[in-house]
């Protein structure tokens, strides 16, 4: 009982901070918000037993938002930072709410459909061995991940250095 209680609070958490963060338009806030999605998400690895996946998810992805403000604090320049007034759009959030509502209604059926709630509080003393985890994690054959490893350091290296280039432009134009 006491781990649907705590999934419940991570889900609440979860949900709360992603629509914060697509919400707001300062880019502090909404990388804040994120860091809270991704320390709940943790958490979540934590609650079934996951360690190295939550131990994994602080220290990649919580430690990875470290560097994204360090890098917007370099790009942005400070009256950004300091005099960003949000403006209020009710076009903008109903229509993100239809669609937030809309996905909502999506997983709750096929949660319903596929009997989630029945599985997930059953008692399942099947635990998935670290090899197995390593293998699906790092192999290449089908449902498993190191292609999509690969691209993803790819396309963060890309990142990396599109932030380098825009802040070295951005030193120019100022000088």
């Amino acid at each position: 009982m006491a781990n649907i209680i705590m999934f419940a609070i991570f889900a609440v958490i979860i949900i709360v901070a992603a629509i914060a963060s697509v919400m707001t338009k300062s880019i502090m806030r909404a990388v804040t918000a994120l860091l809270f999605v991704l320390f709940s998400v943790a958490g979540m690895y934590f609650l079934l037993d996951y360690t190295y996946l939550g131990t994994a998810q602080l220290s990649i992805y919580a430690g990875g938002m470290t560097m994204i403000y360090i890098f917007a604090i370099q790009l942005i320049s400070k009256r950004t930072l300091q005099g960003l007034k949000e403006k209020i759009n009710i076009k903008r959030y109903a229509i993100g709410a239809i669609v937030a509502i809309a996905g909502l209604l999506t997983v709750a059926i096929t949660q319903l459909k596929f009997s989630f709630f029945e599985k997930f509080t059953e008692q399942a003393d099947v635990e998935v061995p670290m090899e197995q985890i390593g293998t699906a994690l790092m192999g290449s054959e089908k449902y498993q991940y190191v292609l999509p490893f690969e691209f993803i350091s790819v396309f963060l290296l890309a990142c990396i250095i599109g932030g380098l280039v825009v802040s070295r432009n951005q030193q120019k134009e100022d000088k």
